[in-house]
Parts: C-alpha cells; structure tokens; sequence
C-alpha cells in the first residue's frame, strides 16, 4: 500500500510556503522513525487565490493587501504577522519585493513535473515559491517558469514550447474543479489518501500525527 498525499495550494501563497516547509518537515521526521511504513507519495495540485489576475502583468503584493484589508497600515500589520511567523520557521518571506501574478503557468509547469519521472514536482514547487516570496520573481512569465522548471529536472525549451501550446490547461481546470467538488476554499489543504482532508498550515507535530493515522489504516 502507498499513502497519499495530494497538496492544493498556490504559489503566491505565503501560508502555503509555510505549510509545506512544516509538512516536508513532518514528512521526513516520520519516514526516519517509521522506515517499515508504506512509502508516501505526495502530489502537488492547483488553485489560485486570483484567478481574475490579468496574464502578463503584475502588481505590487503590498498593494494588493491594502485594497483586500482595509489600507496600508493594515497590510503591514498582517504581513509582519506572516514574516514574522515563517521567521520563526526558518523560511525568508520579503513580501515587500513580491509581484502578484496570474499563476496559471506556474500549475501547468507542475503538473508537466508530476507527469515527467526526470522531474522533482515538489523541488519545483519550492524554486517557485522562493522565486515569488524572496526574489520578487514574476511566476506569470513563461521564461522564468520554463527555467526554473528546468532546474528541477524538465527541459527548459520544451517547457517553454509547451507553454505557447495547450499543455496542461485543462488538466490544471480538473484540478481547480475537483478543488471545489471537495469543499475546497483556501489553502493549503491537505488530502491523505482521497479521504481525509487537513486544511491550513498545521504545525509539525500535527501533520506527524495524522501521517501515522493515516500510516496505521493503509
């Protein structure tokens, strides 16, 4: 038996940065301590907090904040609540640099990962992170995405062809559709075995509970 794992979030998501680190985390404690448990796949799948984001362009991450929460002063408040948070977890968030995105790309760059055995879907989920949350990168440009695809295992200049094609669009539009037959409403949310739903960025010591839960019923 395999367990599992399929993981919805989007790559302009901070507690989505947060939560993987602290599930990658879990994940790796619990392989060390149960090495006779079934191995564990983890998938990564898509959802966008703005899908209305205008392709081929970007806005500051500040500004948005400001129209979402009501103004300057209380973006900063809760983006110093988030860096300080994923401080405390190790992880460097500069939403001062970022630029929102549509993220329709980065998805289908992921799932052409997924379906590629050379590739590392959820290496690449982190390069795109990074690239949004610390380099202020654009995860809308084709270029960027095809390269950092690339890094974790694609062939750049095939990614790149694909994108001016149809590869993975609709794959990706099942997957923000089996989002919302599930329930689906923010992220991440994590899914074990198709059955068992955990939402938000638990701590380390939750997912490690619920991976030897899930572990004893596989």
């Amino acid at each position: 038996m395999v367990m599992q794992v399929e993981i919805w979030s989007d790559v302009v998501c901070p507690w989505c940065l947060i939560g993987k680190h602290r599930f990658d985390t879990a994940l790796t404690q619990f392989r060390d301590s149960h090495p006779e448990a079934p191995p564990v796949t983890v998938a990564y799948r898509a959802y966008q907090l703005d899908p209305r984001a205008p392709a081929g362009s970007t806005t500051s991450a500040m500004e948005g904040y400001a129209r979402k929460f009501g103004g300057p002063e209380a973006a900063q408040r809760i983006v110093d609540h988030l860096t300080g948070v994923a401080t405390a977890d190790g992880l460097e968030l500069r939403l001062d640099r970022a630029r929102r995105a549509n993220t329709l790309l980065a998805h289908r760059v992921l799932w052409m990962a997924e379906h590629d055995p050379s590739a590392d879907q959820a290496h690449l989920a982190q390069l795109l992170m990074n690239g949004y949350f610390v380099q202020g990168d654009d995860v809308g440009d084709p270029d960027l995405v095809a390269r950092l695809a690339g890094e974790a295992g694609l062939d750049a200049a095939e990614v790149r062809r694909r994108l001016d094609g149809d590869d993975g669009r609709a794959e990706v539009a099942e997957q923000l559709q089996r989002a919302s037959e599930l329930g689906i409403t923010g992220v991440p949310t994590f899914v074990f075995n198709g059955q068992w739903m955990v939402p938000g960025a638990q701590d380390i010591d939750t997912f490690l509970r619920v991976l030897e839960r899930v572990s004893s019923r596989s």
